[in-house]
């Protein structure tokens, strides 16, 4: 996506929606833009919110709007065994494959680990998959494919590893560069409401 798309997608947004647009450069440039509107500008409506709640999540994650729908009413589904569709929803997302590569620290954005696993670069349990809505569980070691660990993209991928932030559900291992899922995603950050995306599609 064009870089000029995903600054007019965060302005309405907010900047948490992409990993670009979270630099102080963005922030000053709607600063400035912030001093140079005139007249009171409009209150969303209730309605308005959270639609903006929704799209958070799904521009943010990547996903097509047929896909999310898919994945919401799955959650929705799962209040009739006792779950909680909001942590439900975040818990399918969060296990994507692209989402897994790039929480992990191997690639810098969902799109760029979007494309390495579209390009077949990542493996799952030692096999190969282009799928980067490969929904990932507990015990799943994910991989560089070895006939791609020569590519410049992952020259010093080990080095990134070590110093990865990854979530407490994902162990790394910098010196195998492999990522084992330990268990569930938790404690989803505070710019997405999934509980607001539910209640957008219970209307």
């Amino acid at each position: 996506m064009a870089k000029i798309k995903k600054y007019k997608i965060a302005r309405r947004l907010g900047a948490g929606v992409y990993e670009k647009t979270q630099s102080q450069k963005f922030m000053l440039s709607e600063q400035k833009r912030a001093k140079a509107r005139t007249g009171r500008p409009k209150r969303p409506t209730d309605y308005g919110l959270s639609l903006i709640q929704k799209q958070r999540v799904r521009f943010a994650y990547g996903v097509s709007e047929k896909q999310f729908r898919n994945y919401v009413n799955k959650a929705m589904a799962s209040a009739k065994i006792g779950k909680t569709p909001a942590d439900e929803l975040f818990k399918t997302i969060e296990s994507r494959l692209d989402n897994v590569v790039y929480r992990s620290g191997i690639a810098k954005t969902r799109a760029f680990a979007r494309q390495l696993a579209t390009h077949g670069h990542i493996t799952v349990n030692g096999k190969k998959l282009d799928v980067p809505s490969y929904l990932v569980k507990e015990g799943d070691v994910i991989a560089i494919r070895e006939g791609s660990k020569s590519k410049t993209v992952f020259a010093d991928l080990a080095e990134r590893l070590g110093s990865a932030k990854a979530p407490a559900w994902l162990n790394v291992d910098a010196k195998k560069m492999t990522v084992t899922v330990a268990g569930e995603a938790k404690n989803p950050e505070a710019f997405f409401n999934f509980q607001a995306v539910i209640e957008f599609y219970s209307r």
